[in-house]
């Protein structure tokens, strides 16, 4: 699949994207009809109807026959099936994306490091859970480690190293057991 044709592929979703057009869309399966007809079947107003419309024919979902001042349409069965195709084929399994979230990240890092200082804790889960996964990589696995020297890496990123610390052991990043703290294998962190 090229390029072009992803781009195309998404600029028939992002047209169906939206509550008004895939009710247009469903309407004008049924037959061909016009915007009149359209604007009263939905209670929109002829203008909006006819900007819906405008984007579904660009996106090349919609055909259009002028009859006088009448525009008709109706559905493109022909760019229909070349969708159709396109989505269902293993093409589309060839599209590049990241499995494992690398990519979102790196750029969460990119954005709460400085250097090598967090500049902020995040808020959100899944942001705080990337930070602390980068941290908790600061830590050899199976080595042990006292308090002291779980805070004095932790402080080199960060100066709250009692909360990085305990969300560490709360994602099971880090165990304690009496007083000795020991990096756990990646493959045992829980989720956030």
């Amino acid at each position: 699949m090229t390029d072009r044709d992803t781009a195309a592929l998404l600029r028939h979703f992002k047209a169906l994207g939206n509550e008004s057009r895939l009710k247009l869309v469903g309407l004008i399966a049924d037959r061909e009809r016009n915007v009149q007809e359209l604007a009263a079947l939905l209670a929109l107003k002829e203008p909006t109807v006819s900007h819906h419309l405008a984007m579904l024919k660009d996106a090349g979902l919609l055909a259009l026959r002028l009859d006088g001042n009448t525009h008709w349409y109706r559905l493109d069965h022909d760019a229909l099936n070349r969708i159709n195709r396109s989505v269902f084929s293993t093409d589309l399994a060839r599209v590049p994306y990241e499995v494992d979230g690398e990519v979102w990240e790196r750029e969460v890092l990119r954005n709460f490091l400085d250097g090598d200082r967090l500049s902020k804790i995040p808020d959100a889960r899944k942001k705080r859970w990337a930070i602390l996964k980068w941290l908790a990589r600061r830590f050899a696995v199976d080595s042990r480690y006292t308090e002291a020297e779980v805070n004095a890496v932790i402080k080199r990123h960060h100066p709250d190293a009692a909360t990085l610390r305990r969300e560490m052991v709360g994602y099971g990043m880090l165990e304690r057991g009496k007083g000795i703290y020991r990096r756990t294998p990646e493959s045992t962190w829980k989720s956030f």
